[in-house]
């Protein structure tokens, strides 16, 4: 199935992934109001999702309010802190369960995350409802086997003066 301006398209951006990779690898911020134009392109914006952690300190507050005048659905939760100060926050599940409920009513679902675990998320929306599953993330911090398993990859690195800040 190619790309159709008719298509219904669904965005899920793990915020973490992306934001860490860029600074990182780059030392920049991600121009997300960019991602999504790419994701999207010429086709139809069902729902856009930015996936975030909230600290205690709610710096990201702004940031956040800044994605949803972007177009952005932003979904939250707080960082977990455990007894030692180990840290935890992703949204792995979350976007999983968001992703298998709207691939039902979508024709392509873009996620914005170079993150393996997302393999079997990826064969099972292909498999069972024949949506396209899309991606989009930064090749040196994405899993060769999610690039291989996905409809479609962009790699924001190859137009780095469009997606970094």
């Amino acid at each position: 199935m190619s790309i159709y301006k008719e298509q219904r398209v669904g965005v899920l951006v793990d915020i973490q992934n992306l934001y860490y990779s860029a600074k990182v690898i780059y030392k920049k911020k991600v121009n997300f109001g960019q991602i999504l134009r790419a994701a999207t392109g010429d086709r139809k914006l069902i729902r856009a999702i930015a996936y975030g952690i909230k600290t205690l300190e709610g710096q990201e507050k702004n940031f956040f309010e800044a994605l949803e005048k972007l177009g952005f659905e932003v979904k939250t939760k707080d960082l977990q802190i455990f007894p030692g100060g180990a840290k935890k926050g992703d949204w792995d599940v979350g976007i999983a369960v968001d992703a298998i409920k709207m691939s039902k009513s979508l024709d392509a679902i873009v996620l914005v995350s170079g993150d393996g675990d997302y393999i079997p998320l990826v064969k099972y929306i292909q498999s069972t409802t024949g949506c396209r599953v899309e991606g989009i993330a930064f090749q040196e911090s994405t899993s060769n086997k999610l690039i291989e398993e996905l409809d479609s990859f962009t790699n924001l690195s190859e137009n780095k003066k469009k997606f970094l800040i």
